[in-house]
């Protein structure tokens, strides 16, 4: 059987490119909070490095089991307006007020006050990207077509980092300081929240697969997927490839000021060349994975990365000639780390599906994102703290003794490469490939057509206890019934 996605499955690029918008504001802020955000507490606000690593690391910490909690919750949630589309038009507030407080925080700025609003910022983030995740996945059952789906949304993401990382470029253009380029960022993001949102809302069509045996929450099925292998290798892998990254971040500005010898704004153009690349990277890792498969493809990128990230310490310093070409690399192969891995989550969900008879998409993602939150937590909250440890003055102004930046430079190298290297390593015999979804998906589909016929004997309630006017397709408010959503 021919592994080429049919015509009659293919979404519509427009569907595909509406629904990804929403990953925008969710790719601006992932570099804004990472690589501008701590630093500019630390630089210009004042608070100490072991204050904002230890605010990141206990918000972290004490947002572990938010995640799965909302997973729990959404994929047992049944409205006239779908499963997943209400949680993120309830996520974008949440987000929004929370990117206002802690971009626009000023003065003196107690710990208390980091962690209060990074937690409400947490939360919100969790609602948006997790429903969009889960709904993202519902959107084609095709093998490959997840990975088009899911190359298009992380494009998206790399093109709000693109524009989020021009704001300090072009500070100096505009006559603005490097604290006020991070309160412009904020604001940016604060108004694409709930432009990119309505358009997803608005747009794109939502599956909601159907329950087997009812929709009951058992713990037994919680605890099947905690220790379920493909899962476990998939989170031990999200964790890894969401920590090597993340250390980077979290040292970004500080590497290539002090060690390579850049100005502030030279810096942030290399980290638009890497993110850029990921513009390119994302959709072509997708159609390499869709000829040689999900985990393979994520073995290469990972395997490529970490070479490019070693000839980083052997470029000359000050060389953007360079250093450029090495970051467009990197950028390039980081691409493919989340998209993967959402696109194989996506399948195992599939299987668990099958196995359980319930869908259990967000839970799954949700786990997924715990592990990104473990991993976030130890980025910022290890680094940080340890470049105190180690004599490295964060200060604006401050003289680094040599010591202290070759201390910093061997963190900013050695951690990220075990850390990637061993992400590609927990894929390493990946069984769930294109042939075995397949069968997986026959069997899904010939026992939802029995279930389908079953509720067409009987009325669907709604969470109110009302008839619901939408089956298993739930569509946006304002249209009717798309032909373009994928065969389900």
């Amino acid at each position: 059987m021919s592994e080429a996605v049919s015509a009659q499955s293919r979404l519509k690029f427009s569907t595909i490119l509406a629904f990804s918008l929403a990953n925008l504001p969710l790719g601006a802020l992932a570099v804004a909070v990472s690589v501008y955000l701590p630093p500019f507490f630390a630089s210009h606000l004042g608070v100490s490095l072991a204050a904002v690593g230890g605010a990141w690391a206990v918000v972290r910490l004490l947002d572990i089991g938010v995640d799965p909690a909302l997973g729990l919750v959404m994929d047992r949630t049944r409205t006239r307006f779908g499963r997943y589309r209400p949680w993120m038009a309830i996520g974008a507030p949440i987000l929004m007020i929370s990117v206002w407080a802690l971009f626009e925080a000023k003065g003196q700025v107690s710990e208390l006050y980091l962690i209060g609003w990074l937690l409400i910022y947490y939360l919100g983030n969790s609602i948006l990207a997790l429903g969009h995740s889960a709904w993202g996945a519902t959107l084609s059952t095709e093998y490959h077509e997840r990975s088009r789906v899911f190359g298009v949304v992380a494009m998206l993401g790399v093109t709000g980092a693109v524009v989020v990382l021009l704001f300090p470029i072009l500070a100096d253009k505009f006559g603005r300081s490097e604290a006020q380029a991070v309160r412009d960022m904020g604001w940016f993001i604060f108004w694409l929240t709930p432009v990119t949102a309505l358009i997803a809302l608005s747009r794109t069509p939502e599956h909601v697969n159907p329950d087997h045996d009812g929709v009951e929450f058992k713990a037994r099925d919680y605890l099947s997927l905690l220790v379920k292998p493909d899962l476990l290798r998939l989170f031990l892998a999200q964790m890894c490839l969401t920590l090597g990254p993340g250390w980077m971040s979290a040292l970004y500005v500080f590497f290539f000021t002090d060690s390579r010898g850049f100005t502030p704004g030279v810096a942030s153009v290399l980290l638009l060349v890497y993110v850029i690349a990921g513009v390119a990277g994302a959709p072509l890792t997708a159609r390499i994975a869709q000829r040689f498969g999900k985990h393979r493809t994520l073995m290469v990128t990972t395997t490529a990365y970490s070479l490019g990230l070693c000839l980083l310490m052997a470029a000359p310093k000050g060389s953007v000639p360079a250093v450029l070409p090495l970051m467009f690399w990197c950028g390039f192969m980081a691409a493919g780390f989340d998209l993967m891995i959402r696109a194989m989550l996506a399948d195992v969900a599939d299987e668990v599906r099958l196995e359980q008879g319930k869908e259990q998409l967000s839970l799954i993602y949700a786990l997924n994102t715990l592990a990104a939150k473990i991993a976030s937590a130890f980025s910022i909250g290890l680094t940080f703290p340890l470049l105190g440890y180690l004599g490295y003055i964060a200060k604006e102004g401050a003289h680094n003794t040599p010591e202290a930046i070759r201390s910093l430079e061997l963190a900013y190298i050695l951690g990220p490469i075990f850390f990637v290297m061993l992400g590609g390593v927990c894929v390493m015999g990946w069984k769930l490939d294109a042939a075995r979804h397949a069968e997986i998906r026959k069997a899904l589909d010939a026992r939802d057509g029995r279930v389908r016929a079953a509720y067409e004997e009987a009325p669907i309630l709604d969470t109110l206890g009302e008839p619901s006017p939408v089956a298993f397709v739930s569509q946006p408010p304002a249209k009717p019934a798309q032909s373009d959503a994928g065969s389900q």
